[in-house]
């Protein structure tokens, strides 16, 4: 059995739950490596990262380097003498961290590799509509999310599924997975395979703007997917015009209606304490949105105050 000395890396909720696991299967985690502190909110104050907070409450020694290739860092991080680290949910490594200790550099990723390399694998897994996806360890190498594969698990994505759901979801599995992928470390009887070759490899670019709007051009799916997908974090927004206003609007919780109708694409329609849109093959109902300066809310609270006239439509 290997004495493992483990250094963890990573930065929001998602990794927390990994480095408890970690914690509570009795690992000996000498040191945690997470993003420095940064302001936020309308007061500026500076907040301290999930896991921070979390290593803080377990006296675990904590690094928040602004560079990673910093020779006080680096000195830092040696003087833990690890020989094993664990990414999740962090920055990309500069080699001579992550070679640095005996048994390597492993990381978790939320999809089933090679499919979904990237910075939001959980989002475009539900907003292109698959019906699985899983969590991956694999030992870090010098392109992004490519290295040899050490564990897998696959689990369903239901049809009603939002990324909320599916990231808590996969926060735990992802978090099984790595002390199972310890324990063979430990044991010493890792076997890690290539990842598979594939001619069609769909990516997880970082989420934008551009790529968060909906398009509402596109068939009712696709557009449910959309929303969904990015439902609760970052939110799918849109162009609302109203009269004479345009207002960008987050779009959350829809539901569908598969219906021929002769609507114009994108005609808001509003039917009691329900609001619909028009699109292709049916209706998408607004069920929870987000109008500048309001709070999110329920759409049947929203029209006691708020209402759309006869032509709005969405942009």
């Amino acid at each position: 059995m290997r004495d493992l000395r483990i250094v963890f890396m990573g930065t929001p909720d998602f990794a927390v739950t990994s480095l408890k696991h970690i914690i509570e299967a009795k690992y000996n985690v000498v040191g945690v490596i997470t993003a420095p502190d940064r302001p936020a909110g309308r007061g500026r104050k500076l907040h301290q990262s999930a896991v921070k907070e979390y290593a803080l409450s377990q006296d675990l020694p904590i690094l928040q380097p602004t560079s990673l290739k910093s020779l006080e860092f680096l000195e830092d991080l040696k003087e833990w003498n690890p020989n094993l680290q664990v990414v999740v949910a962090f920055r990309m490594l500069p080699k001579i961290v992550w070679q640095l200790p005996e048994y390597g550099t492993f990381n978790l990723h939320a999809s089933l590799l090679p499919q979904y390399r990237g910075a939001a694998p959980i989002n475009w897994a539900v907003i292109n509509g698959e019906k699985t996806t899983g969590v991956s360890t694999f030992f870090i190498d010098e392109k992004i999310d490519t290295g040899k594969m050490i564990l897998q698990r696959e689990t369903k994505i239901e049809e009603d599924e939002t990324v909320g759901s599916l990231h808590d979801r996969l926060m735990v599995i992802g978090a099984d997975l790595i002390v199972e992928t310890l324990d063979l470390i430990k044991k010493g009887s890792v076997k890690t395979i290539p990842q598979p070759n594939s001619e069609v490899l769909k990516d997880a670019p970082k989420l934008t703007k551009e790529n968060t709007r909906i398009d509402w051009s596109q068939e009712i799916n696709s557009i449910y997917n959309h929303i969904r997908g990015l439902n609760p974090y970052p939110a799918a927004w849109t162009v609302i015009k109203n009269g004479e206003a345009e207002l960008n609007a987050k779009i959350y919780d829809v539901s569908i209606t598969l219906e021929e109708h002769s609507h114009e694409l994108g005609t808001i329609i509003q039917e009691d304490n329900n609001l619909k849109v028009a699109v292709k093959n049916g209706y998408l109902f607004l069920n929870e949105i987000q109008l500048p300066g309001k709070r999110k809310m329920k759409t049947k609270d929203l029209l006691n105050g708020y209402q759309f006239e006869k032509h709005s439509k969405v942009l």
